[in-house]
């Protein structure tokens, strides 16, 4: 399937290509950045929610849309989520600046970040402190399917969903191409294939305990528990690694809310969470979303999405979340403030 946005910025207009059962989706009325393509701005690449431009001095900006992505397509447009996902980043790489160096040089604008440009690695990292997650590399699927080592560790027999682990593993795998799916990948497959050096591997698995770590005491003073979460990783000019992408956003992470989790879990209940998949279950429940048109998304659907993006910033970063002056096009604002950095 190939999908491009319009080019409204107060409209989501989802256009589909020929080849897709789609037929074009739209939600009015909200105030929302579903694209951010800047003509001014060179070197552009879009991604399912970020769209990227690298600067010819070596800087890339990347601006957190509020596109939703589900089921290999774009959805919709959820207000505010990409600046829930710019600040909540901004919260953590500031409180983990000094466990890990990271790529931010700048924001200027809650939707932005300017970052210092870097080859990817091609290993991402989910660290987990407990036994859950729904999709096919997760530990709880493979262990509900059996298995018992996965990623190059060893757990034990008798654990039950959403337990906590002994203590948090690291679960890498391999960074897919377009249309394909991660695989799992234990330390030693990641020597053998040449994807990490020894050095690297070991340097990274450090970064990305601590980081875990250092989320989940602060997630403990906020009442709440970090059960897993995805680091990605990039090489400086100088081959340093850097953190890069996000960080502890309610998008790469799993938060749980501590004060009921407990009682959950010895009733065999799913724990508390900031459940954000309203526009999913919705599309879910009414088509096949691979094969099958997808039907309009209903406003209050999208609106109750954005509130838990809201409710996830405020209770993860313990602060206010401030929601852009009413007027001013999000697009607008990102232009206004991106200017300075317009090639001259």
């Amino acid at each position: 399937m190939t999908a491009f946005l319009g080019r409204r910025p107060q409209e989501l207009r989802l256009y589909v290509a020929p080849d897709s059962p789609s037929e074009p989706t739209t939600v009015t009325s909200l105030p929302t950045l579903a694209d951010a393509t800047i003509p001014e701005l060179p070197n552009a690449y879009h991604g399912k929610v970020r769209d990227n431009y690298d600067l010819p001095d070596g800087r890339r900006v990347i601006i957190a849309t509020d596109r939703l992505s589900a089921f290999d397509r774009i959805l919709c447009a959820v207000p505010y989520k990409g600046q829930v996902l710019t600040q909540t980043a901004r919260y953590w790489f500031e409180a983990t600046a000094d466990l890990c160096p990271n790529h931010v040089q700048a924001y200027p604008d809650p939707n932005v970040v300017i970052g210092k440009r870097l080859e990817m690695l091609p290993v991402e990292l989910v660290v987990r402190g407990y036994l859950a997650g729904t999709t096919s590399t997760s530990i709880l699927t493979l262990y509900k399917a059996g298995q018992r080592e996965m990623y190059g560790v060893t757990l034990p027999d008798g654990l039950r969903p959403n337990q906590r682990l002994p203590e948090p593993i690291l679960t890498p795998t391999s960074k897919a191409a377009d249309g394909d799916h991660d695989a799992p990948l234990s330390p030693a497959q990641i020597l053998e294939q040449g994807l990490l050096t020894a050095d690297q591997w070991e340097q990274l698995s450090a970064y990305a305990l601590a980081l875990f770590a250092r989320g989940q005491a602060l997630a403990a003073e906020r009442g709440l528990i970090l059960a897993d979460t995805k680091y990605e990783f990039g090489l400086d000019e100088t081959g340093a690694i850097v953190l890069a992408d996000e960080i502890h956003t309610p998008d790469s992470s799993r938060f749980w809310k501590a004060d009921t989790y407990q009682a959950r879990f010895e009733a065999g209940e799913r724990p508390d969470s900031f459940d954000k998949d309203f526009v999913r279950a919705w599309v879910a429940a009414r088509c096949d979303p691979y094969n099958d048109p997808v039907p309009e998304i209903p406003e209050e659907i999208v609106r109750q999405t954005s509130a838990v993006y809201v409710e996830a910033f405020e209770a993860i970063t313990g602060q206010a979340f401030e929601r852009p002056p009413a007027g001013e096009p999000i697009l607008e604002r990102v232009r206004r403030n991106l200017a300075p950095f317009f090639p001259g």
